[in-house]
């Protein structure tokens, strides 16, 4: 999990003081270069999924940080099917050494994950859409909730819909983390030390589920797009 306010706000500072120097052609072909998002993945919509977290029965005896210096405010909510949590996203690159994950690229860097590939190799984080859960805890045991590596969840961003895998376990009192592919096809910035988002994030993930291989992204869309359809039809 990332502590990343005050690198955030050098980030910030530093990136409006870029911007301000830049052309307006050299801003042009930025953002002409920056892959689109997609809006969603499945058939059900964020809207549609959305609706059906409104109210929070909550299920963790206690409630996360997002940040190490944040307060504890984020509970865990129970729901048909589901569980819930609405917090922020930071980037976790742990993992595969890839391009974009690496010891150079992400100052909090780790070569392993909780959860592994069917061949046992860790994850890729730049490749594969993955989800961090708190470590069990005395406020909330995942496991015990229908949670387990590859297990599937819905992460919905404003009008956008990416499903991914539990693939990592993080601090057992922080929660908010997904990997660099998730990230990224949120449309969100996917640099370890200043990406993501500082809020706005919804994580839902659905009881028993698993992906199998955990390693197949169009295995979790799959499944994530049926279990979505029940879990708006049961709530």
């Amino acid at each position: 999990m990332r502590t990343r306010t005050l690198a955030l706000a050098a980030a910030s500072g530093a990136a409006l003081l870029a911007t301000a120097a830049l052309p307006a052609t050299a801003l042009n072909t930025a953002a002409a270069t920056r892959a689109p998002a997609r809006t969603q993945e499945g058939s059900v919509s964020a809207a549609d999924l959305l609706a059906k977290v409104t109210t929070c029965s909550q299920i963790s005896s206690g409630r996360y940080r997002t940040d190490s210096q944040a307060a504890a405010t984020v509970p865990v909510c129970g729901t048909n099917g589901a569980v819930f949590w609405k917090a922020d996203l930071d980037i976790d690159c742990d993992g595969q050494t890839t391009t974009a994950c690496n010891r150079s690229t992400d100052p909090w860097f780790q070569g392993d994950t909780a959860f592994h590939q069917s061949n046992g190799r860790p994850l890729n984080a730049e490749k594969l859409p993955y989800v961090v859960v708190p470590s069990s805890s005395s406020i909330w045991n995942y496991s015990s909730a229908g949670m387990r590596g590859g297990g599937v969840v819905a992460v919905v961003y404003g009008d956008k819909v990416e499903y991914a895998v539990v693939g990592d376990t993080g601090p057992a009192g922080i929660i908010g983390e997904a990997s660099y592919a998730t990230a990224k096809a949120l449309g969100m910035d996917p640099t370890p030390a200043t990406g993501g988002a500082e809020s706005g994030v919804t994580y839902i993930l659905f009881k028993n589920s698993q992906a199998k291989p955990i390693e197949s992204h169009s295995a979790a869309v799959s499944l994530g797009d049926e279990l979505a359809r029940q879990f708006v039809a049961d709530n």
